[in-house]
């Protein structure tokens, strides 16, 4: 029987490991970009995940049917799918807010994986299911619920807006985790622990690029 592995499913390799402890077993390096409407509204986020060179074989290896050493466009394609199938239930490691209220996401319309340097690449772009307009704090973030993927933002301009309103102003916020435990002890039980993505609350560890854009009138 296939096993899943990570992205919290990713490809079918790891989930017989059991719940993963507190600390990531997958790494990839990502971009966003905020693609934005001329009247301020969010257009799409549209995001890009390069895994590390294990994880990248691990699924190389596991979807490579014809032995080949390669993926094909057929291979390629069983890769999207099963990656897009996997993270449809975690919101495809999304988190939107506006003024502290999470915002929902259509789910992207399909999501494309590919090989470059031997490292696995996924892009794939959503819209709001509503209308967002950019107005007071506005956070994007990726995380997993699980803990089981790290996906880092090594450079702040990794997480860009095209264009940047006139009226709102951007930074990254990276928070430090034993501050971000700190202030959220009283709500991090056993359960999160144990289990963090039946919590999720993993997501006060997320980098996130934060909006600040004055009130629309």
């Amino acid at each position: 029987m296939k096993t899943r592995t990570a992205i919290l499913a990713i490809a079918a390799t790891l989930a017989s490991t059991g719940p993963a402890s507190v600390h990531p077993h997958v790494f990839a390096e990502a971009r966003l970009e905020v693609e934005v409407n001329p009247d301020a509204t969010v257009k799409a986020l549209k995001h890009l995940w390069r895994f590390d060179d294990v994880f990248s074989s691990t699924v190389l290896m596991e979807f490579d049917k014809n032995a080949d050493l390669k993926l094909d466009d057929a291979e390629l394609e069983d890769v999207s799918q099963t990656i897009f199938t996997s993270l449809a239930d975690y919101k495809y490691f999304q988190l939107v807010t506006q003024d502290g209220k999470d915002v929902t996401m259509k789910p992207p319309p399909k999501l494309m994986a590919s090989f470059d340097n031997e490292q696995l690449i996924v892009l794939f772009a959503s819209e709001p299911a509503a209308p967002l307009k950019l107005a007071g704090k506005v956070d994007f973030g990726v995380y997993d619920p699980s803990f089981y993927t790290a996906i880092d933002f090594t450079e702040d301009d990794m997480m860009e807006v095209k264009p940047l309103p006139a009226d709102c102003t951007r930074q990254v916020i990276r928070p430090d985790p034993d501050t971000a435990i700190a202030q959220n002890k009283s709500t991090l039980t056993d359960a999160f622990f144990n289990d963090p993505a039946g919590t999720n609350l993993s997501k006060i560890f997320a980098t996130k690029l934060e909006l600040d854009c004055q009130a629309k009138g």
